[in-house]
C-alpha cells in the first residue's frame, strides 16, 4: 500500500476512535488489533504460530457481550481476499461485522449497531447549560 494512502486509513482511523472516546456509549470497549503491516518472513511465522490472525478488522468493539468489527477504507481502498475471508469467519463466529468507506459511513455504521450518540454535542450543551443554570 503506497504511503500517502496508508496516512490517509491512519488518520480515518484515528477519527473514528476519537469518535467512539467521545460518543461512545457508556461500557463499550474499543481498540485496534495491531497486525498489519510489513514483517519478515520468519517474523511472520512467529506471529502466525502466536495466533495472530491475518486481515482482522481496523477497529473490535466489544459492548453488552458482542463483538463489533468494522473494516475502514478510503474512497480509494478495497477490501483484499484475506479480509473478506476473515470478515465472513468472524460472522459465521457470531460477530457483527462491516466495512465502511470514509468517516461518514463508519459513524453512520457506529450509529446503527447503537455504539455512538447522536446526539452528543446537543446532550453536552444542555447538560453544561443546566449546570450554569443551577449556580444562578
Amino acid at each position: 500500500m503506497p504511503k500517502r494512502r496508508q496516512h490517509l486509513e491512519q488518520r480515518l482511523q484515528k477519527a473514528v476512535l476519537e469518535h467512539l472516546a467521545w460518543r461512545g456509549v457508556h461500557g463499550l470497549f474499543a481498540f485496534h488489533y495491531p497486525a498489519g503491516g510489513w514483517r519478515s518472513p520468519v517474523e511472520a511465522a512467529i506471529f502466525k504460530s502466536l495466533g495472530v490472525v491475518a486481515g482482522i478488522p481496523d477497529i473490535l468493539i466489544i459492548y453488552d457481550g458482542h463483538c463489533f468489527a468494522l473494516e475502514l477504507k478510503t474512497a480509494r481502498g478495497r477490501l483484499t481476499p484475506t479480509q473478506a475471508e476473515t470478515q465472513t469467519k468472524m460472522r459465521a463466529a457470531g460477530a457483527t461485522v462491516a466495512t465502511a468507506v470514509e468517516l461518514d459511513a463508519a459513524l453512520e455504521q457506529l450509529e446503527q449497531w447503537g455504539l455512538v450518540r447522536s446526539n452528543v454535542a446537543i446532550w453536552k450543551a444542555s447538560s453544561l447549560l443546566a449546570s450554569h443554570g443551577a449556580r444562578s
